[in-house]
């Protein structure tokens, strides 16, 4: 049986370096090797990640010197500034995702174990659509961070993690 909460594609007419070369020209800027390796790197699979987490990915180009830390670091603010990528503030850590191409979706947070789930649910939307309207408000997305222990910590006996800052600003 297929999982109703499991994210539905979503086609998009242009692919992610497309968008992103169009978003640096308007800035007068060009598309580099670097830019182009770090993209590949990014859109070739799906997880949530940090910095450093790409920056382990792309340790043999850095040895090489093909690519440089701080081209990730900017790239990875023109991505979210181009709309390609969000940024998540997590545990007191930047996390980022897919934002362009990928549908409206929600989260589970694991304190125990710092796992970040994703799932979809119309009822959520609904629910959003209905509260906006009693409120004559224009809803231009959302984001819900749903925290707890997962499972396997249960099971494991963890506890959550202290925190030093909440996971977000959506959380406070």
């Amino acid at each position: 049986m297929p999982d109703p909460f499991q994210l539905r594609r979503v086609r998009v007419e242009r692919s992610p370096l497309e968008v992103f070369e169009q978003f640096l020209r308007r800035r007068g800027k060009r598309m580099t090797r670097q830019r182009r390796l770090i993209i590949d790197q990014i859109f070739t699979h799906h997880d949530h990640f940090d910095a450093d987490e790409l920056l382990a990915h792309l340790q043999e180009m850095i040895n090489k010197r093909l690519v440089s830390r701080p081209t990730v670091y900017r790239t990875l603010s023109d991505l979210v500034a181009a709309g390609l990528l969000r940024r998540m503030s997590i545990g007191g850590r930047s996390v980022y995702e897919y934002q362009y191409g990928y549908p409206s979706h929600d989260h589970l947070f694991c304190q125990g174990c710092n796992q970040l789930s994703e799932f979809q649910s119309p009822a959520m939307e609904k629910l959003c659509d209905r509260v906006a309207r009693q409120y004559d408000f224009q809803v231009l997305g959302h984001r819900l961070f749903v925290i707890g222990i997962c499972a396997r910590c249960r099971a494991a006996g963890r506890t959550p993690e202290e925190q030093t800052e909440a996971p977000g600003p959506f959380l406070r």
